[in-house]
């Protein structure tokens, strides 16, 4: 058998995508496929591309063709299928009744991300806004505890003659998590691919209903999740948290980038610097900039992305989150006005 364009075409007919369930020539996944004497170099897009799937099929796609050309050298470009994020609501299969999806990330851990996740939250609802709000933070899920429902348990709804999930509610917010169906102790110790399929879930078999804004609190870093997430809901934009010190900072530029790879072309609406400085009780004029004085601020200017704002170290914030009731709900406090003026900013860019 000749080493040509046709053949491998033939032999990469073998190969099945295991999401769409048709081999990936027919679908029309494969391109830029190039020869020159024995090296085959070609692109191939599948539905899932966290890392275990685009290995998985790298190697049956070498396995299928070393079947008829054993000596030729094989390079793989595996690519996740672009994500239609301009897509009507009404009509996409994902969360159809959702107008603004927004994924709230962070690059490293302890920057407090859950925190304004969940005083965004409860802050759009107190202005009137339907939402929603999914914990993807599968290995330390905090979201139950901050809004008091760490003991809740999702109900069961029918719809069309289908049973779903029904998100548990809390000042004015629908939530889901993979708290309430772990004891407080337990750790969750899954695979990727376990929490890839936990997070798809809370997505399509949960009934949200028509909603203003979901909020997806992710986990640190850039991983499996992330890039589940991204092939799987048509994101609206991205907010990353982060403190002012060069440590997070360096950990927030990846975050940042991630998003606005090619591939993954989701717009980061902005910046959210937290803890940016803390002020004392008894010395209410006086501003200590603990981890460092405007990084996220001057790392967002560089970056040419707007800061949504700058969230000071208050102990009542932490105490509001410890309790289960947002700090956003407080009445005229300097912090709630504070967290209000950062939704204002995330309704100015993102609302549809």
């Amino acid at each position: 058998m000749k080493l040509n364009s046709e053949n491998i075409l033939k032999s990469l007919s073998n190969v099945i995508e295991p999401d769409l369930k048709k081999d990936i020539v027919s679908l029309g996944l494969v391109s830029e496929l190039r020869i020159y004497e024995k090296k085959v170099n070609f692109k191939i897009m599948i539905s899932n591309p966290a890392l275990h799937n685009r290995k998985r099929m790298e190697e049956a796609c070498e396995f299928q063709i070393k079947r008829f050309f054993p000596e030729s050298e094989i390079n793989v470009d595996v690519q996740p299928i672009p994500v239609q994020n301009n897509e009507n609501s009404a009509t996409r299969k994902i969360l159809p009744g959702v107008k603004n999806i927004i994924a709230i990330a962070s690059g490293k851990g302890g920057v407090g991300k859950s925190t304004i996740t969940a005083n965004l939250a409860a802050g759009l609802a107190k202005k009137g806004h339907r939402v929603g709000l999914i914990d993807a933070d599968i290995y330390g899920p905090s979201i139950p505890m901050m809004f008091d429902v760490i003991k809740e348990k999702p109900g069961i709804v029918e719809v069309l003659g289908k049973s779903y999930m029904k998100p548990v509610e809390m000042y004015g917010v629908k939530i889901l998590s993979i708290g309430f169906f772990a004891q407080p102790n337990q750790a969750v110790v899954w695979r990727g691919p376990m929490a890839s399929k936990a997070l798809t879930q809370m997505f399509s078999d949960a009934y949200w209903g028509d909603l203003d804004f979901m909020l997806i609190d992710l986990p640190p870093g850039t991983g499996d999740i992330h890039l589940s997430l991204v092939q799987t809901a048509p994101l609206t934009g991205a907010i990353i948290v982060s403190t002012p010190q060069e440590i997070a900072l360096a950990d927030a530029r990846k975050g940042v980038a991630m998003f606005q790879l090619p591939s993954i072309n989701v717009p980061v609406l902005g910046m959210v610097e937290n803890m940016a400085y803390f002020t004392p009780e008894e010395l209410p004029g006086s501003k200590y900039y603990i981890f460092g004085k405007d990084g996220a601020k001057n790392l967002a200017d560089e970056l040419k992305i707007p800061l949504l704002g700058q969230i000071p170290l208050v102990q009542s914030i932490r105490e509001s989150g410890d309790v289960g009731r947002p700090a956003v709900l407080q009445e005229n406090t300097v912090q709630s006005l504070l967290l209000m003026k950062l939704v204002e900013s995330v309704l100015n860019f993102s609302i549809k």
